[in-house]
């Protein structure tokens, strides 16, 4: 038995909520570095859903007690971020315009147009885009 009234129309999905400190701060970070939308933010604030041209994520105040932590928190990050856009180079260059560090400048290597960057809250993120379709399936 489903729990779903259409069971057959809904597209499972894997989404990131990043857990960061100041998240006034990160949001207005997001929008300005990615150009990101807001899709919803909860009344108070301190989580909200931002989409990168159609891209979702999630961006919500750490909360030790329930053991989201910061990077900063924890002194560095356990995953990255791979975004991929049309033009890397653009997207890397208004990212650190709006404060993030470079990392690896964009650079065409493995098949992808890359570079990565660190974001004010200590997310890393990749940001390319495959350079043939053969390889759009084998991420970095």
């Amino acid at each position: 038995m489903s729990d779903s009234p259409n069971p057959g129309q809904f597209k499972t999905q894997i989404t990131a909520t990043l857990s960061v400190r100041d998240w006034d701060r990160a949001f207005d970070f997001y929008k300005k570095a990615f150009a990101a939308v807001e899709l919803y933010r909860v009344p108070g604030g301190g989580v909200g859903q931002l989409a990168v041209d159609g891209a979702e994520f999630w961006v919500a105040e750490e909360s030790p007690e329930h053991l989201n932590f910061s990077p900063e928190s924890l002194g560095g990050c356990s995953v990255r971020m791979l975004l991929i856009v049309q033009d890397p180079g653009s997207v890397c260059e208004r990212a650190v315009a709006a404060g993030a560090t470079q990392v690896r400048a964009v650079a065409d290597d493995y098949g992808w147009r890359l570079g990565r960057i660190v974001d004010p809250f200590g997310h890393h993120w990749e940001i390319g885009r495959p350079l043939t379709q053969s390889v759009r399936s084998a991420a970095p």
